[in-house]
């Protein structure tokens, strides 16, 4: 097969190999010196699309992304533990091998989202925030200085930890809320009053489980609310699942963005699209309104829904 004869895929199943057969995913030399090999190769802009690869590259893939996750939960663990022992946690994150990547993200993020949200949001929620929670960490100390930040996660422990390292500060200690929950268990009296909703990387890491997840969230968020996901984009998509602005059905795509340096996670902001009102008037964005007229193709029912087209 083509995609059996590619270097790039080569070197990656190679690598997956090896990864695969570690007994033990920790941060320990062969571990770390696997995913950074693993990471530089898939740095450089490469034309791959990895939807078109043949099903023994695919379930490489998907395999890989789980092991790349489960890695990176237990590299969060161990460093959130060295930091959790300082009397000041937060003034030494620079301890993080990746901490530079998080401050590089954290300013792309902030940037994409005040060009759609002119005022800083009031209460952002960070789903899948774990035990090192560095975009919440770096956003509310750098960016968003008055917002409060809900950070979501399903694992009690890694919600310990995170919290244990805001604590001792004055300010986050104030702003930053952890909760134990699947997200799936929130309904819209937990999620409509947020402006900001982001997505982490690895929450739902096949996209069937990401998109259930953004169906719940599409459900449930309040109309105009901002959605911030992260995807991946090129070779980069053996590390991270990927995120085409067709999977956001409900939501206007406002943005993406491709990084071609360090950092590795491409970024996409979403607004989600206003309901219909009551008198049967529908007020849609223009993605939506799109796919609404080309539904309606009988002039009967156009003369029945007075169709008002709003820009969300």
């Amino acid at each position: 097969m083509v995609c059996l004869r590619d270097p790039l895929v080569q070197k990656v199943s190679e690598l997956y190999e090896k990864i695969s057969k570690l007994d033990n995913l920790s941060p320990s030399k062969d571990v770390d010196t696997l995913f950074t090999q693993l990471v530089i190769t898939c740095i450089p802009p490469h034309p791959i699309d990895v939807t078109k690869l043949c099903t023994q590259i695919q379930d490489m893939r998907t395999n890989l992304i789980r092991l790349c996750g489960n890695a990176e939960g237990l590299l969060e663990k161990h460093y959130s533990t060295i930091l959790g022992s300082y009397e000041k946690p937060l003034d030494h994150l620079q301890l993080f091998p990746y901490y530079s990547n998080y401050l590089k993200l954290g300013r792309l993020e902030f940037d994409l989202l005040s060009k759609h949200c002119p005022s800083p949001p009031t209460r952002l929620a960070f789903v899948g925030s774990g035990p090192l929670p560095l975009t919440s960490i770096v956003l509310a100390s750098n960016h968003l200085t008055s917002t409060a930040f809900d950070n979501y996660d399903i694992d009690e422990s890694a919600n310990t930890m995170a919290s244990k390292l805001v604590d001792s500060h004055p300010d986050l200690s104030n702003r930053m809320t952890f909760y134990t929950n699947n997200i799936m268990n929130v309904s819209g009296e937990g999620l409509k009053d947020y402006d900001v909703v982001f997505l982490a990387a690895l929450v739902g890491m096949g996209i069937e489980e990401k998109m259930s997840v953004v169906e719940h969230l599409e459900k449930h968020m309040a109309p105009g609310a901002i959605l911030m996901l992260r995807s991946a984009h090129g070779a980069r998509a053996f590390l991270y699942p990927v995120v085409e602005p067709r999977h956001l059905q409900g939501f206007e795509v406002l943005s993406v963005f491709h990084p071609t340096d360090d950092v590795i996670n491409s970024v996409v902001v979403a607004r989600k699209c206003p309901k219909p009102s009551a008198d049967k008037s529908l007020i849609v964005c223009n993605k939506c309104g799109d796919q609404l007229f080309n539904l309606l193709n009988h002039k009967s029912l156009m003369e029945e829904l007075a169709v008002e087209e709003h820009i969300c």
